[in-house]
């Protein structure tokens, strides 16, 4: 028998729920604080703060208090974009069929490539709206998305969803979520090395150079490539969603979702090396 590395049950709640409670003859509850919900909420501080220290290195394009009021419009565009993404990408006959299900979303499902569009929406009108540099914004910002995607990525390995296929390495696990209760790639943790640690870590060298923050759009454009090709990497070894399966040729739906961010990085990276780097103070 193939010895494989225990699964820490944890639990999906940080505490027991607690509730129900009546209140003016209303039953309230019960309401519990989910793994997810605290990586979404620490991963948005802790790159909000990370993008305001950024935001005082030469050259200065938006101010610490203008990155305090981007902080809700990416609140906004993360969850809405998110739940969006994943209702029209994944599951969209289901959804449709009940329209009060897209609002539950207590009961999961969130899509990283919808969270993006609704945080580049957010970007083009707050930088329109304040008369800011897009692409500047866009740097600072993106160079703190991976700190996001690194506890993201460790709130679903604790939840023991989206784990990997069958494997036989040392460090397979059996996830108590899987209904066949075979070895799996811990795929959550690849996906949290490569598109959280090794992906900020590129970022953070990039953005301790001052010819390179002048190059507005290189930054975006490293994070846009470096994180597709981390998820088209992953997704070799994550098992695909069971309402989908394999799209073609045994690729995956994150796969195919990932191709338009590998190109628009090329893109971005191209444009950013052939502009002169920006003279701004």
């Amino acid at each position: 028998m193939f010895i494989t590395l225990t699964f820490p049950n944890i639990g999906p709640n940080v505490f027991p729920p607690i509730g129900p409670f009546e209140i003016f003859g209303l039953t309230l509850g019960p309401f519990a604080l989910r793994w997810y919900a605290l990586a979404y909420i620490v991963g948005l501080v802790i790159g909000w703060r990370y993008c305001v220290w950024l935001a005082k290195k030469r050259p200065v394009t938006v101010t610490t208090l203008q990155l305090d009021d981007f902080l809700v419009w990416a609140i906004v565009g993360v969850i809405l974009g998110g739940r969006l993404g994943y209702v029209l990408f994944y599951q969209p006959s289901q959804y449709f069929a009940d329209p009060a299900t897209i609002l539950q979303l207590w009961h999961g499902g969130m899509s990283f490539h919808g969270g993006t569009v609704g945080v580049i929406l957010a970007l083009i009108l707050f930088a329109r709206r304040h008369k800011i540099p897009f692409l500047a914004l866009c740097d600072i910002v993106t160079a703190a998305v991976p700190i996001g995607l690194f506890l993201g990525r460790l709130a679903n390995f604790v939840n023991a969803e989206l784990y990997g296929r069958p494997a036989d390495v040392p460090w397979a696990m059996v996830f108590p979520t899987d209904p066949a209760q075979l070895p799996r790639h811990p795929s959550q943790l690849y996906e949290a090395g490569l598109e959280g640690i090794v992906l900020f870590i590129v970022l953070f060298v990039l953005m301790q150079n001052e010819s390179v923050r002048r190059r507005h759009g290189l930054v975006t454009g490293t994070f846009l490539a470096g994180y597709a090709l981390a998820r088209i990497v992953a997704e070799i070894f994550r098992e695909p969603d069971a309402f989908l399966g394999f799209i073609a040729a045994g690729t995956t739906m994150g796969q195919w979702l990932s191709l338009p961010m590998l190109i628009a990085g090329g893109f971005f990276i191209w444009r950013a090396l052939r502009v002169a780097p920006q003279a701004t103070k």
